[in-house]
């Protein structure tokens, strides 16, 4: 059955949450496993929970700031400016930033796609940003004369949000227009991850007991039957486990033994969060799955910058240039852009930050006010200069005499010259 198919009864109606039938048809809930892959669904799984968790707060708390571009490539941050204070301090009147980021994010790396609603004032000054829930976001089209309509079904019915009312923060995708939700393409890994949950649940339920048949030397009636079951019913279930069987006439039991290392049920699970793990390319140990992998040392160092580089650096990127061109201006756009602060994600110990701070200082990248900022601690007179380290010259002067040599050659033979004849 076809997409359009699946959802024409739901056209014109109000959806819900609760809905899961037209969730389950938009998003492909049907899987392999047999399994219906919502988000309330992929949350109850650890992985899922850590890496989505993982991705959020760690791009939430990262200051994300608006600076300003001079003419010789520089920046400054800009703190005047009415988007600093959304950006930066609160996007929407019961937000923190932290709060706000940590959601776009979250709906990005589940859903493939954030969307806010932008609310300004009679100037035209953005006041606001409402996070809007993506499943209830219908595809963005385009009307008859071009322009970007976004369709959102939320709560209060169906609205019709233009291009500008809409903050669109797109993950990976393959048209341009929106990005693929994980809950969708990754149903069948998902599903098979849920499976072994349900099925490990199940089994632990039963105290460990793979299940088995009673033999009877006679056939029973209906009667009999029901009162046989009722009795096994006291020595199943965890809570029965170590209880003993009585058998009665002629009744014989047949247990059909497969440890849980036939079925690799450990194995199957220790896949199933590698899996995940690949969907939201996160690496496994930092999610609590050490597994052939080093968690200390050099080791951890050089994957946290692989972290960085490789899981968190689209999430930052895409979020940057949607603010850059939905949130500005043509004209601003010219001047104001915004940027995460990763210095914090970047911090070494404190020698390799002394090292760092030091080449920093003498090389003139850096004045020593600007390091102590980034150490939280006051400016000082004079820390605004930059300095270099004298003895550093040019590698065409060597072999040559430099100005400051031949004023020191030319003032030693004036001295001599001046000197007066000692005395025999």
């Amino acid at each position: 059955m076809g997409l359009l198919t699946a959802t024409r009864q739901w056209i014109g109606k109000t959806l819900r949450l609760t809905d899961g039938g037209f969730w389950r048809s938009y998003y492909g809930g049907d899987s392999i496993a047999g399994k219906s892959v919502t988000a309330q669904t992929m949350l109850q799984l650890s992985a899922v929970w850590s890496c989505t968790r993982l991705l959020s707060e760690t791009v939430a708390t990262l200051p994300l700031g608006l600076y300003e571009r001079d003419q010789r490539g520089g920046k400054s941050a800009v703190s005047n400016h009415t988007l600093y204070a959304l950006l930066h301090d609160q996007p929407h009147a019961d937000l923190t930033a932290v709060e706000y980021w940590e959601v776009v994010v979250c709906h990005i790396a589940m859903w493939g796609n954030h969307y806010s609603r932008v609310t300004r004032n009679g100037a035209g000054t953005i006041v606001s940003l409402e996070p809007l829930w993506p499943e209830h976001m219908n595809d963005p089209e385009y009307d008859e004369d071009g322009n970007l309509l976004f369709v959102y079904n939320g709560p209060d019915g169906r609205e019709e949000l233009g291009e500008s009312e809409v903050f669109h923060v797109k993950g990976f995708g393959v048209n341009g227009r929106v990005g693929l939700s994980v809950i969708g393409v990754a149903r069948n890994s998902i599903s098979v991850a849920l499976a072994t949950e349900e099925t490990a649940g199940k089994m632990f339920a039963n105290g460990m007991q793979s299940s088995g048949f009673v033999q009877a030397d006679k056939t029973l009636n209906a009667e009999q039957r029901k009162v046989f079951r009722e009795n096994l019913q006291e020595f199943t279930g965890s809570n029965n486990a170590g209880k003993t069987l009585l058998l009665e006439g002629g009744f014989k039991y047949e247990p059909l033994t497969m440890k849980p290392e036939d079925a690799q049920m450990l194995q199957t699970r220790a896949f199933n969060i590698e899996e995940i793990c690949r969907w939201f390319r996160v690496p496994p140990w930092m999610i609590g799955h050490t597994e052939k992998s080093t968690t200390w040392g050099t080791g951890l160092e050089q994957q946290n910058i692989a972290f960085l580089t490789y899981s968190l650096r689209p999430y930052l990127s895409r979020i940057e240039q949607a603010v850059k061109r939905q949130l500005l201006t043509p004209a601003e756009r010219k001047r104001y852009f915004a940027e995460f602060n990763l210095e914090g994600l970047l911090r070494a110990d404190s020698a390799g930050r002394a090292a760092l701070y030091s080449q920093m200082a003498q090389n003139g990248i850096n004045t020593r006010n600007e390091i102590r900022a980034r150490e939280n601690l006051p400016p000082q007179p004079g820390g605004d200069t930059l300095t270099v380290q004298s003895n550093m010259i040019n590698l065409s002067a060597l072999g040559q005499n430099t100005d400051d040599q031949q004023a020191k050659a030319a003032l030693r033979a004036w001295l001599r010259e001046e000197e007066p004849p000692r005395e025999s």
